[in-house]
């Protein structure tokens, strides 16, 4: 009994009161004006003009009130505000057209009074109500799901996911499209701020004759967004009932960095397309899009370069001679080198370098801004990329080091760090790089050379960004 009573509690506590004070106030007053109308009527019959004036002007009164005061309170309760908020429309030129159709034959209807055409007009507009109803259930009942992948590179097709799922179980969906949701613009806001007059304006400090505390209008920063990671269409003729279907969609980003998408559209023609219904749904996605790893000419130019290099700094590959030298205790006898014994009368073996001393480190000195032009700068990050990547498929110990970098020997951080960086100020690594390691150096660079260390010339292979040379 207790629980009975707690739970009535509960559900009159949950009731708006405020709401339904509101309704049933504006019940009465509709119902006011409707008598005060249906009074406004007798008095016309009557002949009564001040009485047919008064009753017909209350009624108007009595209905704006209702209007004014209660109807936009109510709104902002109802769910169809969000049914409005959650759906966007766009009238097609075949919905135009029917619409244009049914405003002729409604004026006929007026002008000759001609009852067939009225009731042609209504079947006409309820042919739009159906039309609205069938597609708002058809977009509620669906489920999107996308699935992006793990790794992106710019430049370089990725493939993307996207499973359509209907959730009703007794009625198939029909001519669904997934597409990018509109973006709402984006207000300018300003706000009063703290700030000081002066006379003249433009004078230094020392020169005004006049400073005085005051209050500026001025517009705040808006945040820039990120780009969007899906802009085209992706049709679905027909999803079963309870069922779902999937399609693959090729996805190219012309530019590294950060892209994402915080809502996709479902939108439907059906049945009669007079109208494009969108449904908004949230679903929040980010891609991290890393440089491009092209094999492009200046790569394929100077790579044979820093292998040599590299070669002679670490004496050769595993696989390959280092030396012949003579057989010491433990030394296996597949090394034996019989041609060089037999030339010196005494057993000689083959060493091999090891591979792990194949150490390479890839350094981006991040430079300033204006430093470089930007179309160098893009050309940087992507070469140190391509570097990277080409490497990483190599039997090589891979390093690698930057301005803010983690110091993490995974590929995939490094491309993280390359996709979001951007010029900035601050301490180069070249001046705290380690030089008593057995690590060879590819930096790339826009500092001059008389600035770089010395000690770093004899174990690094340099590329110079602002001179556009190695």
């Amino acid at each position: 009994m207790a629980m009975a009573q707690s739970g009535v509690a509960a559900l009159f506590r949950a009731i708006d009161r405020p709401a339904w004070i509101r309704f049933f106030g504006a019940l009465a007053g509709l119902s006011l004006a409707f008598a005060s109308a249906m009074l406004s009527t007798v008095f016309r019959t009557e002949g009564n003009l001040w009485a047919t004036a008064i009753s017909a002007s209350l009624a108007l009164l009595l209905a704006g009130a209702v209007a004014i005061l209660t109807v936009p309170y109510l709104a902002r309760r109802v769910i169809v505000v969000r049914v409005r908020d959650a759906f966007d429309y766009d009238i097609t030129r075949e919905g135009a057209g029917y619409l244009m159709l049914v405003m002729i034959i409604g004026i006929a209807a007026l002008n000759t009074g001609n009852n067939l055409l009225f009731i042609v007009v209504s079947a006409m507009l309820a042919a739009i109500l159906i039309s609205g109803v069938a597609s708002a259930a058809l977009l509620r009942a669906m489920e999107l799901e996308v699935s992006l992948p793990a790794h992106v590179f710019a430049r370089r097709p990725a493939w993307a996911q996207f499973r359509l799922r209907n959730r009703r179980r007794w009625a198939p969906a029909f001519s669904l499209n997934v597409i990018p949701a509109k973006r709402e613009k984006k207000k300018t806001r300003r706000s009063w701020e703290r700030g000081v007059f002066t006379f003249p304006p433009e004078a230094p400090p020392e020169k005004q004759w006049l400073r005085l505390p005051d209050l500026v209008w001025r517009a705040k920063n808006v945040a820039a967004t990120s780009p969007q990671i899906f802009s085209g269409t992706v049709y679905f003729p027909y999803v079963g009932a309870g069922a779902s279907a999937m399609a693959e969609i090729e996805l190219t980003f012309d530019r590294r960095g950060r892209y994402a998408q915080d809502t996709l559209g479902l939108s439907t023609r059906f049945p009669f397309s007079f109208l494009v219904k969108t449904r908004r749904v949230k679903l929040a996605r980010e891609v991290l899009v890393y440089p491009p790893v092209d094999e492009t000419d200046e790569l394929l130019e100077i790579l044979p370069m820093i292998t040599g290099e590299f070669e002679v700094f670490v004496h050769g590959r595993g696989h390959d001679l280092y030396r012949i030298r003579d057989q010491m205790p433990g030394d296996p006898a597949r090394h034996v080198d019989w041609k060089a014994s037999a030339k010196a009368m005494s057993l000689k073996v083959r060493e091999f370098t090891r591979e792990d001393e194949r150490r390479l480190r890839i350094v981006f000195d991040n430079p300033a801004p204006t430093t470089v032009p930007d179309d160098r700068y893009e050309r940087g990050v992507g070469l140190a990329a391509s570097l990277a990547w080409h490497f990483a498929g190599e039997s090589t110990q891979l390093s690698f080091a930057a301005p803010g970098y983690g110091g993490s020997r995974d590929i995939y951080d490094f491309l993280a760090y390359l996709a979001n960086v951007a010029p900035a100020a601050g301490a180069s690594p070249l001046d705290t790089l380690a030089t008593d390691g057995d690590d060879y150096n590819v930096i790339l660079t826009a500092r001059p050379r008389g600035s770089i260390p010395s000690a770093l010339w004899a174990k690094s292979y340099f590329i110079f960004l602002g001179e556009g040379e190695e």
